[in-house]
């Protein structure tokens, strides 16, 4: 059952480094599945499963019970889910959702009010005119009038939540929202909070390509995270030390149709109900919770390389940027991702 359009082959793809095949079977606990349209996987060091009272298997059943949650809150691909009952209520009054729903449609307005509206959930009509959605019509370019038909459907400002109790309000009955750019985060953060309640201390979970990491590999050390290069010879770009913290990825360069010699990227500008056309290739944000992570990195890439960089620095986010130019690729790093390069490097001196 997919959540969205935006899965791993739409995303730079983050590998786990650190363990070498040798050693990882015998020191991880890997558990591994779908979810949401992609895949996901779990990577727990063996030591700290061994504190627990459950065996490996019954973990995992847990871990899918927790996705099909999500799944079943957030999928617009399920007629029957929360979002998409939202979505077909045609009022104008309260609609009342569960607690998880409303809070993630809480932070993405957040993030909507600091990214100037390049991050807005209510972008769908817009999405699915481009053929990236449900309607399923890639390849067919919009008419003007059509597009302009659609961003009169949008609006993060049309949109309202409450908490208590958590309920979801449109301003505009034909509002429609989609969370494919901040439920994985949110997946991998349920996930991660399940796993810390069973007192389980140092593992990994990614979700098709959102991370969360927890204390440290099997031989003590940092977690690594691999970038990988914007390319089809998906070589590692640049390794992100983790620890305790999260990391999302967005880029233009997987999911897309060509026309007529243009290429036409999944990722839709909310301000002009269009693709993107600027030279970013990829964004990789580090933050707290995958949730925020997931949702900067999808402002960030519709920003743009400059506005983008300028946004990152003023809300003093950890941002790793590849551009396209005239050679190839160049990198952008702010000055908090810096700091988390500095990690490494002193590892590295240990």
């Amino acid at each position: 059952m997919k959540l969205s359009v935006k899965t791993f082959s739409t995303l730079v793809l983050l590998l786990l480094l650190g363990c070498s095949s040798r050693n990882q079977q015998d020191s991880l606990v890997v558990l591994d599945g779908s979810t949401m349209g992609t895949f996901y996987s779990v990577k727990i060091v063996r030591e700290d499963l061994q504190t627990i009272p459950y065996i490996a298997d019954t973990v995992k059943s847990k871990i899918d019970s927790v996705l099909q949650k999500v799944n079943q809150q957030m999928s617009t691909y399920l007629e029957d889910s929360e979002i998409s009952r939202f979505n077909q209520y045609q009022g104008t009054d309260w609609f009342p959702v569960s607690a998880d729903l409303a809070f993630v449609v809480k932070n993405a307005l957040r993030v909507s009010r600091l990214s100037y509206g390049t991050f807005d959930i209510t972008v769908g009509p817009l999405v699915n005119l481009w053929g990236f959605g449900p309607e399923n019509r890639q390849t067919l370019i919009p008419s003007e009038q059509e597009i302009l038909a659609r961003k009169q459907l949008t609006g993060y400002q049309n949109l309202s939540v409450r908490m208590n109790p958590p309920a979801l309000k449109k301003s505009l009955p034909e509002i429609y929202v989609d969370l494919s750019a901040i439920a994985k985060g949110f997946g991998v953060d349920k996930v991660t909070a399940f796993l810390e309640s069973l007192g389980i201390h140092n593992f990994i979970v990614d979700i098709g390509g959102e991370i969360s990491t927890r204390g440290t590999n099997y031989q003590g050390k940092i977690w690594r995270i691999g970038v990988s290069t914007p390319d089809e010879k998906m070589g590692i770009q640049k390794v992100i030390p983790l620890e305790n913290e999260c990391v999302a990825t967005s880029g233009d360069y997987r999911n897309y149709f060509e026309k007529e010699g243009i290429r036409y990227s999944h990722t839709i500008d909310p301000r002009t109900g269009k693709p993107v056309t600027h030279k970013l290739t990829s964004v990789t944000v580090v933050y707290d919770t995958c949730m925020i992570a997931d949702a900067y990195a999808t402002a960030i890439d519709v920003l743009g390389p400059e506005d983008g960089y300028q946004f990152a620095r003023e809300q003093e986010l950890a941002v790793f940027l590849i551009v396209r130019d005239t050679t190839g690729f160049k990198e952008e790093i702010t000055p908090q991702f810096s700091e988390i390069l500095e990690v490494k490097r002193e590892e590295v001196k240990q």
